[in-house]
């Protein structure tokens, strides 16, 4: 049910130039030579559509091409990465083939190329494959209409980036196809740039009433009756036992909107002070709407102060839509328009920058109205406001740019602000496991920088090291999936041979955050700080570990010579790798294997049995040595290792006589990082805190003993001195005689 009118200027404006200039928009990121061209011959076009037996040529003005059966087009054909630039993990495009018939339905879809080899050895390719070809029925006018959420996401745990970056280059690729043939009546959003701008000089309304009638507030008023016919027209008869209000005439909802960051709707409704606020409020690019409202129905609702965000209106322009968050919402007292009504609720609510929202065009708003049917479940309507702002606002652009440079640069834009989109739309949905991250983060970091205090106590400090790996593991591992690898590294060096790029690493939010900690780290304590504390697979050794010692498995400490010959075996490794990384990261990443990562945290051993069987090995030896793969094998340690040679600080207390003669830190460290001559090897420390402990205790440390010892003569020195003077014959009870 939707209130809303489109003047005819709006509609024909660009119609005539809009032809000459829609490959342009269309090709903004495409390359020069069609990616499509490449996969024509792999993929028979019955994959894509059933009955269809080839392809036409390749179109003229589009890298697409139609989908033949018996010679008749019954689809068109693309390839995603010819039209998004999003790219995956490894900082390469995905590259999917689809194919689109004229209702603007996707028919087929077809994972045809990626290098995701980070985020996808393990994972079954078939299974990827299926989840890709589930795209098959796609509706893309459903999809314009809710601005790409008109769908359902089926995410598979350990390739969320990759799933998230594939949704959003179908859903995006196949709605420019769609618009730039015209398929399913959506319309070819080329512009040839801004017509019209906002009228800084404009006039504002006088009253209330002028307000009204000539469209600078708008307005949407629903009784209880329309509201209840509408739950009612679903057609599910438990919508109709719960109707809402005491008469079908009372009011349901009276709500108004109005655009005031256009200066004379602003001054005029909210009044000079007010308008002043908002202007300090919002920063370039930014606009801002006020919303009022009263009857029985809040368009606000409950929902924000729990989670942050206004569920129940969203604005919508085009196919892009804007959810409204508390950080972007004002409470007004009241409207400072001669003549303006009472209302419950009046509220300005900011539209973001990178919404690419353009004033002088039409827009909506949509009210969902829910109704609970059971404990668990509601029922959902919509209404709609529709707003376009009045001419007497607006003024021709003074000098529009040419057609061609204006629509290459709004596309370029647009593709731009889609992929910061994306990877800020997957940070609102970690929010969750980033607080979890950035709390033991803070956790950890009190811990060291007060460890002189935590270590006084060893078992405090076994206590917490033992939760601290535990929620390491359980939380940061096999929930979380952030368990840190080589092959970030890899996509590193890559990404800087190749072009550097922040999205591919802001796609993944735990994994960015993760190794910002680190790079910290490194120059505070080096390695240890995420090898000991922060490592999923780590914390799974040592766990697995302490276990063993409990059922009293047998502990094996390998000689000094040959532990010390062993440890350049993982500098070697990460050596290799970074090697053929320089001729190819697709075989780098696969060597990167050598890493069970992937098999035990990310995937909790659900891959192929040669990976498992390699994973359960490496455990079982840790059952006998500690941390055997890290001291000897982790490609990751190694490279940490190498710039944690410029840490600035030393944090860990030694005394003159550790290592000479005293070797109770060598003989007790876990991974063997002390050397015999007392020395720690801080390429090889995990900063476990065990020698700390030892060097306060009073019950193994040597020095503290003899320390203790001394104080303990002093003391039976200064008590025998004591005695000595009450028993002298001078000396009687409570007198001394003179």
């Amino acid at each position: 049910m939707i209130f809303t009118a489109r003047p005819v200027r709006r509609t024909i404006r660009s119609a005539v130039l809009a032809a000459a200039f829609l490959c342009m928009a269309a090709l903004s990121a495409v390359a020069q030579a069609p990616v499509l061209a490449r996969f024509l011959d792999e993929v028979p076009p019955a994959e894509l559509v059933a009955g269809a037996d080839a392809y036409g040529p390749l179109h003229e003005d589009l890298p697409v091409a139609p989908v033949l059966d018996d010679g008749e087009t019954v689809a068109w054909a693309f390839v995603t990465s010819d039209f998004v630039g999003t790219t995956g993990y490894s900082g390469k495009p995905i590259h999917v083939m689809a194919a689109v018939n004229d209702a603007a339905q996707v028919t087929g879809v077809k994972l045809v190329e990626h290098a995701e080899p980070i985020v996808l050895i393990g994972i079954p390719e078939a299974r990827m494959a299926r989840l890709t070809e589930d795209y098959a029925g796609l509706d893309l006018v459903a999809e314009a209409e809710t601005g790409g959420e008109a769908h359902d996401l089926e995410i598979i745990s350990g390739a969320t980036v990759t799933i998230m970056v594939i949704d959003d280059s179908i859903v995006r690729a196949g709605l420019k196809v769609a618009r730039a043939l015209g398929l399913g009546g959506l319309a070819p959003r080329v512009d040839t740039g801004p017509q019209a701008e906002i009228d800084p000089d404009a006039a504002p309304p006088q009253d209330w009433a002028e307000a009204e009638g000539d469209g600078t507030i708008r307005r949407l008023t629903l009784d209880a009756g329309q509201v209840n016919a509408a739950f009612e027209a679903l057609g599910d008869p438990r919508a109709t036992e719960r109707p809402v209000g005491d008469s079908p005439e009372e009011t349901f909802i009276d709500m108004h909107a109005a655009l005031v960051s256009v200066p004379a709707i602003g001054q005029a409704l909210l009044g000079e002070r007010e308008y002043a606020n908002l202007q300090d409020w919002l920063e370039e690019g930014e606009h801002a709407i006020l919303v009022a409202g009263r009857g029985l129905y809040s368009f606000k609702g409950s929902g924000y102060v729990r989670g942050g965000i206004f569920d129940r209106i969203v604005l919508v322009q085009d196919d892009a839509s804007v959810r409204f968050r508390d950080r972007g919402h004002r409470r007004l007292g009241g409207i400072a328009l001669s003549g303006a009504p009472s209302f419950e609720e009046v509220d300005l609510f900011k539209i973001p920058a990178d919404a690419e929202f353009d004033p002088t065009e039409p827009w909506r708003l949509q009210l969902l109205v829910q109704r609970e049917v059971a404990a668990l479940e509601r029922l959902f309507v919509t209404f709609d406001l529709g707003y376009d702002l009045p001419e007497r606002f607006e003024q021709p652009v003074a000098s529009p740019a040419e057609p061609s440079q204006v629509a290459l640069a709004k596309a370029g834009a647009e593709e731009s602000a889609a992929q910061a989109e994306l990877w800020k739309r997957i940070w609102r949905d970690k929010t969750v496991e980033i607080a979890g991250v950035i709390a033991m983060l803070t956790v950890l970091t009190g811990a060291f920088f007060f460890q002189n205090l935590l270590t006084r106590s060893a078992r405090a400090v076994d206590l917490f090291r033992l939760g601290f790996l535990t929620v390491t593991l359980v939380f940061l591992g096999w929930y979380a999936n952030a368990q840190l690898s080589v092959v970030n590294l890899m996509a590193l060096a890559g990404s800087l041979a190749s072009g550097f790029s922040w999205q591919a690493f802001l796609l993944d939010p735990l994994t960015f955050i993760l190794w910002f900690s680190v790079a910290a780290a490194l120059i505070f304590w080096g390695r240890g700080a995420y090898c000991g504390w922060l490592c999923p697979f780590g914390a799974l050794q040592e766990l697995t570990n302490r276990i063993a010692r409990r059922l009293r498995v047998p502990q094996w400490e390998l000689p000094w010579g040959l532990h010390e010959r062993l440890w350049p075996i993982k500098y070697m490794i990460f050596l290799g790798l970074f090697a053929v990384t320089l001729v190819s990261i697709e075989t780098a990443e696969k060597l990167a294997e050598v890493e069970p990562f992937k098999t035990a945290i990310i995937l909790n051993f659900m891959r192929a049995w040669p990976f498992v069987l390699y994973a359960l090995v490496l455990l079982f030896i840790g059952l006998f040595v500690e941390r055997f793969f890290c001291r000897y094998l982790c490609p990751l340690g190694a490279g940490l290792a190498i710039p944690a040679r410029l840490r600035m600080f030393d944090w860990l207390k030694r005394y003159r006589e550790c290592g000479n003669p005293c070797q109770t830190c060598a003989n007790e460290c876990p991974v063997q990082a002390i050397h015999p001559e007392g020395q720690i090897n801080p390429n090889e420390c995990i900063n476990c805190m065990h020698c700390q402990v030892l060097y306060h205790s009073e019950t193994k440390c040597p020095v503290v003993i003899r320390q203790l010892k001394r104080r303990e003569k002093a003391a039976a020195g200064a008590a025998d001195l004591d005695r000595a003077i009450q028993n002298h014959p001078n000396q009687k009870k409570g007198k001394v005689h003179v």
